[in-house]
């Protein structure tokens, strides 16, 4: 599985972790993302979507049924 929400397009972000001495390492930083299953009223059924924490956080502002749509329209299949 990808590193990806699904609402907000967040991936992942390369940096250095910093030693004492300032010695660069490579290392990830990566989103929040949580698999999360929403009850969608209108198709009477459980959707299941990979999201960051401020993705869930836009769905419960906006509701799912105007999320779905705007993902459909952008081509994704949910």
């Amino acid at each position: 599985m990808s590193n990806v929400c699904q609402v907000t397009g967040k991936r992942p972000m390369t940096g250095h972790n910093r030693s004492h001495a300032m010695n660069a390492t490579k290392r990830r930083f990566l989103p929040n993302l949580h698999l999360h299953r929403f009850w969608v009223e209108n198709e009477k059924r459980f959707i299941k979507l990979r999201l960051s924490a401020k993705g869930i956080r836009i769905i419960d502002k906006n509701g799912i049924e105007t999320i779905l749509s705007n993902l459909r329209q952008n081509g994704h299949k949910h």
